[in-house]
């Protein structure tokens, strides 16, 4: 499981070192892509697999399915760590991201996310109010709540 906020900066070649904790987990390649919140999301290449797999039981003729589709797997990349530990980021994704200098990378069980640090305090300063009610909603009733 993929865990932890780690506190990273990106250099003008896009390159960003991905933390060493995580490095086994995530293998010799794996996949970087656009992600959700305007972040960058990082798959090992068997959590790849499966959602390549699931976005291809997605029928082709809703479009919702092919702008999703379009949108996740365009700009995604296979990456590979460097001597350093490092991976080399396009300069698409890192536009997406807006990746300045200071950058967040989180653990969230099946990925990472790579943020820019201010987009990561702004979603936490938004947020943090609202997580009782959120963990409400969502497991009240996986664990046998109403």
């Amino acid at each position: 499981m993929l865990m932890g906020e780690y506190h990273h900066t990106i250099d003008e070649k896009g390159r960003i070192i991905i933390p060493s904790k995580v490095r086994v987990e995530l293998g010799e390649k794996f996949v970087v892509t656009r992600g959700l919140e305007a972040c960058l999301f990082v798959y090992s290449m068997d959590e790849w697999n499966k959602i390549v797999s699931q976005l291809g039981t997605l029928p082709f003729t809703k479009q919702d399915a092919r702008n999703f589709s379009r949108f996740f797997l365009s700009g995604a990349t296979v990456v590979e760590l460097d001597k350093q530990g490092r991976i080399n980021l396009t300069s698409p994704l890192v536009s997406y991201a807006a990746l300045k200098k200071d950058c967040i990378i989180i653990g969230v069980g099946d990925r990472l996310e790579i943020w820019n640090e201010d987009s990561w305090n702004q979603f936490m300063d938004s947020n943090i109010d609202d997580m009782s009610a959120i963990a409400e909603n969502l497991f009240s009733q996986s664990f046998g709540g109403e």
